[in-house]
């Protein structure tokens, strides 16, 4: 399965993906607007095992950003449970060396309709850090709306920071 944007395709992790995957994690500018269950530096051991651990999802909630054939980036989401089970939260990186194309946007448009299409989810929310004035863009032009700002939510290398929580809304939902 993959989805065809005009700037990137979003498919499956590959085991092959370790190496360049690991090249466009290892950047600290990278790292700093992550979770730190993203580490760095971020080896190509790290890649391994991470693909190895999504490999066999079903359905499929992580996959590759893929620009020009090399994987220069990951996005998904990791659905909610119980009385969130049709809510989930979306996450995304891409390698500095293609920020600023549109490449994320689509990215979280393809990822967003799969998400709302194939498997059924009411609600999509992101919580970028407030201070990263391009990942709430790219949710912006994505269609997503602002709706908080969470002040103080959020340690990050030692430092209290705020977030914003995006969200957008499947207008077609409806329950089987």
């Amino acid at each position: 399965m993959q989805l065809t944007g005009e700037r990137c395709i979003v498919r499956p992790w590959r085991l092959n993906d370790a190496k360049p995957i690991a090249a466009h994690a290892n950047n600290p500018n990278v790292a700093r607007q992550l979770r730190d269950r993203f580490p760095h530096p971020y080896t190509v051991g790290d890649a391994r095992t991470f693909i190895e651990s999504v490999a066999d999802a079903h359905p499929i909630t992580t996959f590759a950003i893929d620009v020009a054939g090399e994987p220069v980036g990951g996005i998904g989401f990791s659905p909610g449970t119980d009385v969130e089970r049709y809510s989930a939260e979306i996450g995304y990186w891409l390698g500095e060396q293609y920020w600023g194309r549109g490449i994320t946007a689509e990215a979280v448009r393809l990822v967003s309709d799969y998400a709302f299409q194939d498997c059924g989810l009411l609600r999509l929310y992101a919580l970028p850090f407030a201070d990263n004035g391009q990942s709430m863009r790219v949710l912006e032009k994505a269609g997503y709306q602002k709706e908080a700002v969470l002040r103080s939510s959020s340690v990050k290398f030692g430092k209290p920071r705020d977030q914003a929580l995006y969200a957008l809304v499947n207008s077609a939902w409806r329950t089987s």
